[in-house]
């Protein structure tokens, strides 16, 4: 068992989250109960993952993908009252971390792809910005468009969009977790075979063709499932607490 805030106060420093302009808050979104023994992870905090972490008696939710999002209404009503509710009345405290969880070196939705899918990191997708969100690097061997389309569906467990604006083999590729097909433009720009992120948009598909690059939509919650469940998994080794990655489906 941990104190609440020392968890928190950990996780903060960790991951350095007071250095990011986020669209949401991050850290303790809702609070819950002062100590913590059992920890639950996942994506999103949608009303079936927080209806799992009741039945499993957490006393934390740790999620990427938490409340309070810029530009929504403060109003709490609908689906907003239910789950804030769900979390108040039985005492479960919200952690959530966005953009500090996708950065991080080690444990971030981009560091975790690329080890997973063994490719080497080369550097940020914005060569200039230290806290550069996606990530570019070297696959272990050259492959074609529609290896690397295989090759994520047997890691990621869902298949791939494959927009192949080239049919030269890949070796450079360039990669964001999540919703960050406008970044294609920056994978272009460091001369990457191949851009591989969570979405795509209508525009999407002609900035690959006429820029001879693979794109590729391989799933936002398929992306990021990594960074939060290696986060949990930390935390329980550091402090001696049990740990839970719950994996909701959503095929987006």
């Amino acid at each position: 068992m941990i104190d609440r805030a020392t968890l928190v106060d950990y996780c903060n420093a960790l991951l350095d989250s007071a250095a990011f302009q986020d669209y949401c808050p991050n850290g303790l979104q809702v609070e819950g109960r002062a100590s913590i023994s059992l920890l639950v992870t996942g994506v999103t905090a949608s009303q079936a993952l927080l209806d799992a972490a009741v039945a499993a008696d957490a006393d934390m939710l740790l999620v990427h993908h938490g409340y309070f999002w810029k530009g929504e209404p403060a109003v709490i009503t609908g689906i907003k009252q239910r789950r804030l509710k769900t979390l108040l009345s039985n005492e479960l405290n919200l952690l959530a971390y966005h953009l500090p969880l996708d950065v991080h070196a080690t444990l971030g939705n981009n560091a975790q792809l690329a080890q997973l899918m063994g490719w080497s990191i080369s550097g940020g997708l914005e060569p200039d910005n230290p806290r550069s969100v996606g990530l570019y690097g070297e696959l272990a061997r050259s492959m074609s468009g529609s290896e690397l389309a295989a090759d994520l569906a047997r890691v990621l467990q869902r298949e791939p969009l494959h927009i192949a604006g080239s049919d030269r083999p890949i070796k450079r590729v360039a990669w964001c977790t999540g919703a960050a097909q406008g970044y294609i433009d920056k994978a272009i720009a460091l001369g990457a075979d191949a851009f591989v992120t969570g979405e795509i948009s209508e525009p999407t598909v002609h900035a690959a063709r006429e820029n001879g690059i693979h794109f590729f939509s391989a799933g936002h919650h398929a992306t990021e499932r990594y960074g939060v469940r290696a986060l949990g998994e930390h935390l329980a080794s550091h402090f001696g607490i049990e740990h839970r990655f719950i994996d909701m489906d959503n095929p987006v």
